[in-house]
């Protein structure tokens, strides 16, 4: 990933919370066959290892787990990101030398790809993963809830997958390049605007 200093993100804890923040990544492989990528939930399991290790599944059917991958596999997890117009610069009145731009936050995490079949592995992969999401909700659903038998159906369904991360890479491209006029009118402008990923995005400006 091209990371200009200026949004260079390395605190560990930082690019930590964007992977657990990402509700759906992309995870891609190289082959022989040409590139590969599906669009996955994945989860992190920060108590292996120096970065941890990411979990999922993909279908059966996928043949992307089919093809032996050419070097580590690439999870992708993308937080808030926003347009930025440039009509929200002070430097538009004074120059109008200002383009539009996109601000976003993205983490790369990459490392050797292990595809696994075992029932019990997968079982506590997709209950890890369904307790991540359900969590939060006020009747939250358990694989458990499940009948047993239709669990072990599903399971042979899905693949599951393994990627030991090895190195990751952090963007943090919140108008930090821009002088603090200009980053007070991105700030200004996202917290206005109707739709609510802007608004998101609004307090992580730099000011």
């Amino acid at each position: 990933m091209y990371t200009p200093p200026a949004f260079r993100d390395d605190d560990k804890e930082s690019l930590r919370a964007t992977i657990r923040a990402a509700r759906l990544a992309s995870f891609v492989t190289a082959t022989a066959d040409g590139p590969f990528a599906t669009p996955l939930p994945l989860y992190l399991d920060d108590s292996e290892g120096e970065y941890g290790v990411i979990y999922g599944h993909l279908a059966r059917a996928n043949p992307q787990w089919t093809v032996p991958p050419l070097g580590d596999g690439l999870a992708i997890f993308m937080g808030p990101d926003a347009y930025v117009t440039p009509t929200w610069y002070a430097t538009k009145q004074e120059t109008g030398k200002v383009v539009p731009t996109w601000n976003y936050v993205a983490v790369h995490a990459y490392g050797p790809v292990e595809f696994f079949e075992d029932p019990d592995r997968l079982l506590e992969a997709v209950s890890c993963l369904t307790n991540l999401h359900e969590g939060e909700r006020v009747s939250p659903w358990a694989v458990s809830d499940a009948p047993p038998d239709f669990v072990q159906a599903q399971l042979r369904g899905i693949v599951g997958l393994r990627m030991r991360v090895t190195r990751l890479e952090g963007k943090r491209k919140m108008s930090q390049n821009r002088n603090a006029a200009d980053r007070g009118g991105v700030a200004a402008g996202l917290a206005a605007s109707d739709r609510a990923s802007d608004r998101e995005v609004a307090p992580l400006i730099p000011l």
